[in-house]
């Protein structure tokens, strides 16, 4: 998100420079600049509201799957996670699975690092939606 931000900054700057660098006066400078920054609002409000509108499908997702009836459909993310994070911790305690390398288990740290910061974000957005309907 932070990247995006940083873009649509980035395409904006070199408008706001030029607008500096104008012969005008300092109220047609100023003009043109507060213009520029409202439509570089604009433009981060529309990813912020795609942003928001994503975090809030992906957590009806989730929220699908765990009131599930279906005991596996409900169950598959914890079990999966706590699948990887067994794999993790019996690395600590020093025992390897046989034919599992480190990137392998950098992968696993990346995987249990995405599905819990999934969860939180997942959660995070519900709530935030929730607050937001209200």
């Amino acid at each position: 998100m932070i990247g995006v931000t940083d873009l649509i900054a980035g395409i904006f700057k070199p408008a706001a420079e030029l607008i500096d660098e104008l012969h005008t006066s300092e109220e047609e400078r100023l003009k043109a600049k507060g213009h520029l920054l409202d439509v570089q609002a604009a433009a981060m409000q529309k990813v912020f509201d795609y942003e928001s509108g994503l975090i809030e499908a992906k957590g009806k997702i989730v929220h699908a799957e765990a009131s599930s009836k279906h005991w596996l459909t409900a169950n598959w993310r914890p079990i999966t996670m706590l699948t990887f994070l067994g794999l993790v911790v019996a690395r600590w305690f020093g025992f390897s699975a046989e034919g599992l390398t480190q990137e392998d288990y950098d992968a696993l740290y990346n995987l249990i690092s995405i599905g819990v910061g999934g969860y939180i974000i997942g959660r995070s957005g519900e709530k935030i939606a929730e607050t937001m309907r209200r």
